[in-house]
């Protein structure tokens, strides 16, 4: 958990110089709500995804999960079909208008026609019951990241291909970094997912374990430490050229991108 300081939305941030304390909103994790009534399993899933960086909210019925998607408004429903109190096919459907979620149904009843029925209900996808927790985690990362996909197509536009923060200018088409003076600064490829990463996601705090994803997929075997590593060689190309501290390390919890950033549109190559 992050230490906090005596105002509640402080946190301790430590970069490779300095240790300072900073004021910040708090931290932005993908929500999830997993609906299902047995307890135990429910409570497995929530110290498994939380470990990875998610924040859990669990649901003993269809009225307690309906009253916390009011409440909570989770990113990522996991839900059961045969969730007490109401049908959770139907659930499923009058969720389906909200673009802005992901629904993954589970159940016992995994026949093919079983999933097709989910599926065609409006859910983003279905798995079988036993699963696997990895299993359960990969499809998490694999539809959330299909439907950020789309979302950021709508709202930035095919056009967008550039960021721009604190004077620097990234050019996403042709993997350039400019800093503030116009300068190239040479990026090796690890770094430069890295970067678009932090920029694609500012002002949030990132966990080693996202950050492993976004730059080099779900499917790495790369461990912390190497995202440590690479870190610290990019924020030093930043640091040789701005006096801004752009990468923070928030203690126990990963990085953030301080800055804010613009999309902007670049000249197509």
């Amino acid at each position: 958990m992050l230490q906090t300081t005596a105002h509640p939305d402080e946190i301790s941030c430590e970069d490779d110089e300095s240790v300072s304390v900073v004021t910040v909103a708090p931290s932005i994790k993908t929500k999830v709500l997993v609906a299902d009534a047995d307890e135990r399993w429910r409570a497995t899933v929530r110290q498994f995804l939380e470990r990875h960086g998610y924040a859990v909210f669990e649901a003993e019925s269809a009225q307690v999960a309906r009253s916390l998607l009011a409440d909570v408004m989770p990113d990522v429903v996991i839900l059961d079909v045969l969730i007490p109190g109401e049908d959770g096919l139907a659930i499923t459907r009058a969720l389906s208008v909200r673009n802005d979620l992901v629904v993954i149904l589970i159940s016992e009843l995994a026949s093919e026609i079983d999933r097709v029925v989910g599926l065609e209900a409006g859910a983003d996808d279905y798995i079988g019951k036993p699963l696997s927790l990895r299993e359960l985690l990969a499809r998490i990362r694999a539809v959330f990241r299909r439907t950020a996909r789309v979302r950021d197509v709508a709202e930035q536009g095919e056009g967008t291909r550039g960021y721009r923060f604190a004077g620097w200018r990234l050019d996403v088409e042709r993997r350039t970094l400019r800093d503030p003076a116009g300068g190239a600064v040479p990026l090796s490829d690890g770094e430069f997912a890295l970067l678009r990463s932090f920029v694609e996601r500012p002002q949030r705090v990132l966990t080693r374990d996202q950050l492993l994803e976004y730059a080099r997929g779900p499917d790495s075997d790369a461990f912390d430490r190497a995202i440590d590593t690479q870190v610290s060689r990019l924020r030093r190309k930043l640091r040789n050229r701005s006096r801004d501290d752009l990468i923070r390390t928030v203690r126990s919890e990963g990085y953030m991108f301080a800055a804010k950033v613009e999309a902007i549109e670049c000249q197509p190559v």
